[in-house]
């Protein structure tokens, strides 16, 4: 006969609670704070959400630090957040996988900048032969009343989202406008005496801020960085500098710099960086930092009247 099975015993209350709670936990779904998760195509969208969003977001870049967002990739992890956003806010037509991913995927709340930016085709100072390009030129963040007004939308789609913190939304985003304005006013101040002046760029990022303080955009590349110029393009824009007295080619950060000091050192002129800001290359340099630095590369390398 098998010896008998020792009785179980009691359990203790104390340990028949915590029982019953994990038990409890187990079943319930984890409590989510409530941030208001956005997801951002590149960097200037990112820092307009987190100016804006403030403590009530949490932004996540879909493009990484120092990428080129124009051939970014996205990982299937990656589509999955998107489609599981409070917010996704992109620029269609910047980034072909992007695009891809939010029409296979779309989140409830998508914000497509492109209308608040108005974009154009081959925006360039008055200056300047019109492009005959069709093609629209996303690059409208080198124009700060253009991003004022991304930064309007981008208030109004989390007032909805979120509405018990609507108002401050609106007075993130009507700070973040009075910044954009003052530094407005200063690129109108720091390039008043350069109305025409020719600027020679890697590629034609600069076409918004050549348009709203008056300078012609002069492109080794075209809107595509990753765009090999052909020898034509090259004798064209050593033509132009030469024309035009220019004394320094505009490098960026981003993209190899190779062709354009080349092409400054062959013309014996000076080369200067001047950042599109499409990535975050400088984690310690935000938005404003970079525009005004390159407001001061500008100042030192147009030729102007003054």
């Amino acid at each position: 006969m098998p010896p008998a099975r020792p009785r179980a015993r009691p359990l203790s209350a104390a340990a028949a609670a915590l029982l019953v709670l994990t038990a409890t936990t187990a079943c319930s779904p984890v409590v989510q704070d409530d941030t208001v998760d956005v997801l951002t195509s590149f960097y200037p969208l990112q820092y307009v959400a987190e100016e804006v969003g403030g403590e009530h977001v949490n932004v996540t870049n879909l493009t990484p630090a120092a990428a080129d967002p124009h051939s970014v990739e996205l990982s299937p992890a990656r589509v999955r957040e998107m489609g599981q956003a409070d917010l996704v806010v992109y620029l269609s037509g910047m980034q072909a996988a992007t695009d891809e991913a939010l029409e296979a995927n779309p989140p409830d709340r998508l914000l497509d900048t492109a209308e608040a930016a108005g974009l154009e085709a081959g925006p360039n100072g008055a200056a300047a032969a019109p492009s005959g390009s069709a093609a629209l030129d996303p690059h409208f963040w080198q124009d700060p009343a253009r991003l004022s007004d991304v930064a309007q939308g981008v208030a109004a789609e989390l007032s909805d989202a979120d509405p018990d913190h609507a108002a401050d939304y609106t007075a993130n985003a009507e700070a973040l406008v009075a910044e954009l304005d003052t530094l407005d006013q200063d690129y109108r101040d720091g390039l008043a005496q350069c109305a025409g002046a020719t600027l020679v760029v890697s590629h034609e990022a600069f076409g918004y801020l050549a348009e709203r303080y008056d300078l012609v955009q002069v492109g080794i590349s075209g809107i595509d960085p990753e765009a090999e110029p052909s020898p034509a393009r090259l004798r064209a824009v050593r033509s132009v500098v030469q024309a035009d007295d220019v004394r320094t080619v505009f490098f960026e950060v981003i993209t190899s710099p190779k062709v354009a000091k080349a092409l400054a050192e062959d013309l014996g002129i000076d080369s200067a960086k001047l950042d599109p800001i499409e990535g975050r290359s400088d984690p310690d340099a935000d938005y404003m930092d970079v525009m005004r630095e390159n407001l001061a590369a500008l100042e030192g390398g147009l030729v102007c009247e003054g």
